[in-house]
């Protein structure tokens, strides 16, 4: 499928949410390619797979094309990709009828939390959960393909 993603991302306010204890889908995903320019990633979900290539994100949008993949062809992408792959619990939610997910990474970024919306245009607007804290949409270190290099274990503590 081809088209234009529009997504703004925030942080999750542990203490604020409530739906830790819902159902969620554990996701390994790799990447074959990390450049700003473009990306590459391969995801595996619970009995399900996907490429996906991804384009530079300007204002919050960006190209996006993503093909369904045969689960084991995802196993053999997964070993080429930069290791270790990225890991996270997805739980999917919805707030005052937008749709969210919210991503409970492990392994190396364990402790991040962030919720995403997508949106029809740049400029829709939508109301905050009680649970959504600090838009990092624009910063680059919450990037799936940053945290695969630069796991959010390794950066510096807050002061």
């Amino acid at each position: 499928m081809a088209g234009i993603e529009i997504e703004r991302k925030f942080l999750i306010l542990r203490e604020r949410a409530d739906f830790w204890n819902l159902p969620g889908e554990e996701i390994i995903q790799g990447y074959l390619n990390t450049h700003p320019e473009r990306t590459v990633r391969v995801r595996l979900g619970e009995g399900r797979a996907w490429l996906t290539i991804k384009g530079a994100v300007r204002a919050a949008a960006r190209r996006e094309y993503e093909y369904p993949l045969p689960v084991e062809e995802a196993r053999e992408l997964l070993a080429l990709c930069e290791q270790p792959p990225l890991t996270k619990i997805r739980r999917r939610l919805s707030y005052r009828g937008f749709a969210w997910e919210a991503d409970e990474f492990t392994g190396a970024n364990r402790g991040l939390l962030l919720a995403e919306i997508e949106l029809d245009e740049a400029a829709q607007v939508f109301p905050l959960p009680p649970w959504a804290g600090r838009e990092v949409t624009g910063d680059p270190r919450y990037y799936n393909s940053a945290l695969v290099q630069r796991p959010f274990s390794e950066w510096p503590s807050p002061d």
